[in-house]
């Protein structure tokens, strides 16, 4: 996290009308993590559970529901290291069950949790018992694949290999996902986008939602080169578009690693600042993918390091403007509801 966001009251320095407050929305990607109790007056960026996550779901837009996306959270300490992701899903579960209290506000519809599918086949009985736990939220997993030589990048939480995508291990593991009727979150950096529509067209059968537009990187060797990465970025997701069983997620671009520096600001960003630096990306994947494949997400609380909920949901409604009511049902509801069966 930034040092500035850790000032108290810093990312509510910007406030804006709520554009199309009535308009229903699914935000299908956050995360849930414990952290120091919040102190009277004070925001903590290290905690987001439900009440973090109600006060910006509630901050103005019509948040209906919402999907969990693994995080690393609450795993088992003891048992085989294989289930010890299935403790996150508890934790979820929980979280969902005390959110069912108060129907008035956004409800966690779904779960994807994590599973190492280099496990292979034996992948089936820890995707058997998250479902188990999942007591109905369980939708499939993420794997995260988001992998760089260098090492001003970090690479993702789940330890992947170069080319984790091509490992016949891990797409025998992906396979019972299949078998199962789950689906698959991925997460990678944009120089792997390629692998990824390999994967999509070796299991043609397998549900992918691909997270953050593949990951744009602007840190470390790639630091102010979002011009020549963007020409390349956008052949490859035209690519990857033509691979009907993938989906893509429109979010997930204000991190850090995408080098945009807003986390560095005095202030958080604006949704006119969001809409001049980032358009492209979206209209680019929403014209590739169609918007009955494209939903938006907010990728909270990480993309919270420079921007807040109800500004950058102001941003997407400013970017659909001028699409037509059924496009943006689509694009803030229907896609996220048909692709994770809420």
């Amino acid at each position: 996290m930034s040092n500035v966001y850790e000032i108290p009251g810093w990312i509510d320095k910007i406030q804006e009308a709520i554009i199309e407050p009535d308009l229903p929305i699914i935000d299908p990607h956050h995360h849930l993590w414990h952290g120091p109790k919040h102190e009277q007056g004070e925001n903590n960026p290290y905690r987001y559970l439900l009440e973090d996550l109600w006060n910006d779901t509630g901050s103005g837009h019509n948040i209906k529901k919402t999907v969990f996306i693994d995080c690393g959270q609450e795993y088992y300490k003891e048992g085989p290291d294989a289930f010890k992701p299935v403790g996150e899903t508890e934790f979820v579960v929980e979280i969902a069950k005390e959110a069912q209290k108060d129907s008035t506000k956004a409800q966690i519809a779904g779960i994807i949790g994590h599973v190492n599918m280099m496990l292979g086949d034996s992948s089936r009985e820890v995707l058997e018992a998250h479902n188990e736990k999942g007591e109905g939220l369980f939708r499939g997993i993420r794997h995260s694949g988001g992998w760089d030589a260098d090492e001003a990048v970090k690479n993702a939480h789940s330890e992947p290999t170069e080319r984790i995508y091509l490992e016949d291990k891990f797409q025998r593991g992906l396979e019972q996902l299949i078998n199962l009727n789950m689906v698959f979150d991925t997460w990678h950096y944009h120089n792997q986008i390629k692998d990824l529509t390999i994967l999509a067209k070796t299991l043609p059968s397998l549900k992918i939602v691909h997270d953050h537009f593949g990951g744009p990187l602007g840190i470390g060797p790639y630091e102010g080169q979002q011009d020549q990465i963007f020409g390349k970025w956008k052949d490859d997701i035209l690519e990857l578009s033509e691979c009907p069983n993938v989906y893509s997620k429109l979010g997930g671009l204000a991190m850090p690693v995408n080098g945009w520096n807003w986390h560095k600001r005095n202030l958080p960003a604006t949704s006119d600042e969001l809409v001049q630096a980032h358009q492209r990306y979206y209209s680019h994947t929403i014209n590739a993918f169609g918007v009955e494949r494209c939903m938006f997400e907010s990728n909270f609380p990480v993309d919270k390091q420079s921007i807040s909920y109800p500004v950058l949901w102001n941003a997407f409604k400013k970017i659909a403007g001028s699409f037509s009511e059924e496009d943006k049902s689509f694009l803030f509801y229907e896609t996220a509801k048909n692709f994770y069966k809420l």
